[in-house]
């Protein structure tokens, strides 16, 4: 584990406003692969009959992504709680919830992982992380 830069707050707040700008920059960009859904007469089957085909969702599988950062005591982890853009993790540090761009995983993941390089490249500890919904 590395030692965290020492920052002032107005540093924090450009770090901050630059992953942002990053990360919406890679989730605008990047396409999702469409996610199609259909039901089958028999669920537990793959191959029986399809009974019905629903609208493609564009914006690719649903789910969620973050971006994890450690130690949840640097001063960083710190400024971002304090301005409630961050919150106790269950994996240890901070957690960074991407609330934009619906439930599209992969839009979520590219700005997470965008985001995180970002804070990686100015000596944080960060790792973008995601579930599927």
């Amino acid at each position: 584990m590395t030692t965290a830069p020492k920052m002032t707050k107005t540093e924090m707040a450009r770090l901050y406003k630059r992953a942002d700008a990053a990360g919406t920059k890679a989730g605008d960009l990047v396409v999702p692969d469409p996610m199609i859904v259909f039901q089958r007469e028999n669920p537990f089957d793959d191959s029986s009959a399809i009974t019905k085909v629903y609208e493609p969702v564009m914006g690719g599988v649903c789910g969620f992504a973050w971006v994890n950062i450690t130690p949840g005591t640097s001063s960083f982890a710190r400024y971002l709680k304090s301005k409630g853009l961050a919150s106790k993790s269950y994996y240890g540090g901070v957690d960074i919830w991407v609330s934009k761009y619906g439930q599209s995983m992969t839009r979520k993941e590219a700005y997470a992982g965008a985001f995180a390089a970002v804070l990686r490249e100015a000596g944080i500890e960060a790792r973008s992380m995601s579930r599927m919904d």
